[in-house]
């Protein structure tokens, strides 16, 4: 503690070397004395009245600020000290009494009202700030570098004929010979483990995903293709299901917000859509086995930068698939990727027709969750209910279970708040990692993914105002049972957001407010200062 307590007693003052007309003289003081006290101190170490104006230059001629936070130098560089006597103060006695109050009082406005402290504290946060654009510099040095060793690196890959995508852990490889496996093998748990309260607790939107592991997700998964009759339906051979699911886990990023537990949230969504909306008496069970698969691979392999990214960017996901959907195309080729390799092909024992079958629907419901396309499925699909919805219809099925994928991808404010918000931080620390990396590569970053600009609050109240409620109205008015389950959880969300951007906004104005007092009352000092 002792060492401890001279090291912070060191740091607190300063030795400055002096030159004082070719005499040397060293001057020691504290690092909090005003510049007044350090003025004087340097006038007595020259030999000359405390009114005399004192300067300072390094051994380059540089001039050295005269105040308490001036560099530390060594005798082999002391500063020349340039002392110039001040006027006399006019003669007489009551002048020079004056003078003496004037000059007194001056000093105790600056320590009373803390202007020199105020100065220091400023020069700080100049220094702090000129720092930090400096390190934004270096940074940018730096990303340039790994630009031209990455493209040195994929250049050296292709000419071994070895694809890799630039944002893809697990690029497509072109021949058959290659498949996508798990790093692992299945986790022991046993298939009926689930109690019967947690079973019926599935099939809620209510469903608190935060408390389940891993291994407990993947067993419920299994749990859903078991309950609505897939495994039948398919001939799933139970071991082969247990392998897919853990493929598919595997194949999901640990992103803020696109991960693993996104795609269980969004699956469980829609297995209790299917339940709530008690599609399992008009649809098929193939379909239903569709909407689940979807569900389950919609987001595989995201690499946690959105579509406008990678169009922006020039990703060679963008350039595989023409600036058209390229995320969205990437989860598909990826999903029967994994499809192909046959220890996870839960399709195996389908006929190739049927098999057809199952892959354009699932490909068709994972495109659908490009919100880039949001305008046109729902449009389409309020024109079919305006006209009279036809389930029996294939056209007007196709388009419903789109807006079902859809309903689910971005269901989290259907949910409890005590679910639903900790998804809104994870997603928007996502978005600021995009929009961080867009300011550094120099592309256009949208302004709700800005961390500068955007709010929790404001970041959800356009979306569930214009997106959330208009899209589960239309299907709320073909599943009336969304109603109350579904809409209006989310025009509650809507409601407390608006309060706490209404609480936000006031605190802000309140903080305006303190800072503009705080500035009027430092520019009055400053005159006051100056007047006197």
């Amino acid at each position: 503690m002792g060492n401890g307590a001279a090291s912070r007693e060191k740091d607190n003052t300063a030795c400055i070397h002096l030159d004082v007309n070719g005499v040397q003289q060293k001057v020691i003081f504290g690092r909090r004395c005003s510049s007044k006290d350090v003025q004087d101190l340097l006038a007595a170490a020259a030999g000359v009245s405390k009114k005399a104006t004192i300067s300072l230059k390094d051994v380059d001629g540089a001039l050295v600020s005269v105040s308490s936070a001036m560099p530390a130098n060594t005798s082999s560089t002391p500063y020349r000290v340039l002392a110039t006597e001040a006027e006399e103060v006019p003669q007489g006695r009551e002048d020079a009494m004056v003078y003496g109050v004037i000059t007194q009082v001056a000093e105790q406005f600056n320590k009373a009202l803390g202007v020199n402290e105020f100065k220091e504290e400023l020069t700080s946060r100049i220094a702090v700030i000129e720092k930090k654009k400096e390190m934004e510099g270096l940074k940018a040095i730096e990303i340039e570098k790994c630009k031209v060793e990455l493209r040195n690196l994929k250049d050296e890959l292709l000419s071994a004929k070895s694809r890799h995508a630039l944002f893809c852990k697990c690029a497509i490889p072109e021949g058959d010979e290659k498949k996508i496996v798990a790093r692992r093998d299945v986790p022991k748990y046993h298939k009926y483990t689930l109690s019967q309260e947690t079973i019926e607790y599935l099939k809620k939107p209510a469903f608190d995903i935060w408390h389940w592991e891993s291994n407990e997700m993947l067993c419920l998964l299994e749990h859903m293709y078991h309950e609505l009759g897939l495994v039948e339906e398919f001939s799933i051979d139970t071991l082969v299901l247990k392998r897919f699911l853990l493929c598919v886990q595997e194949n999901y990023r640990r992103n803020p917000f696109h991960n693993f537990r996104h795609c269980f949230c969004v699956t469980q969504m829609m297995y209790g859509m299917i339940h709530l909306c008690d599609l399992g008496s008009t649809l098929s069970r193939m379909e239903l086995g569709i909407l689940l698969t979807a569900a389950l691979c919609h987001d595989l392999d995201h690499p946690g930068y959105n579509n406008t990214y990678q169009i922006n960017a020039r990703t060679d996901l963008a350039i595989r698939y023409n600036d058209i959907s390229p995320l969205e195309n990437h989860h598909c080729a990826v999903a029967f990727k994994i499809i192909s390799n046959p220890e996870y092909n839960i399709f195996a024992n389908v006929d190739q027709d049927k098999f057809k079958t199952i892959r354009q629907g699932v490909i068709m419901l994972i495109l659908a969750t490009d919100m880039a396309r949001h305008s046109e499925i729902l449009d389409q699909f309020k024109k079919y209910v305006k006209n009279g919805f036809e389930i029996s219809n294939e056209e007007h099925l196709n388009y419903l279970k789109m807006l079902l994928i859809k309903c689910c991808d971005i269901s989290n404010e259907v949910r409890p708040i005590e679910v639903s918000e900790p998804w809104v931080d994870c997603l928007l620390e996502e978005y600021f990692m995009q929009s961080d990396r867009e300011k550094m590569e120099g592309l256009p970053v949208a302004s709700f993914m800005d961390r500068d600009k955007v709010t929790k609050p404001t970041s959800q109240i356009g979306f569930i105002k214009f997106v959330l409620i208009p899209m589960f109205e239309v299907v709320a008015s073909v599943f009336v049972a969304l109603d109350s389950t579904m809409l209006q959880p989310l025009r509650d969300a809507l409601y407390r957001y608006e309060e706490l951007k209404i609480a936000d906004d006031s605190a802000r104005e309140e903080r305006k407010k303190n800072e503009h007092n705080q500035l009027a009352g430092l520019d009055s000092m400053s005159s006051t200062t100056a007047a006197t």
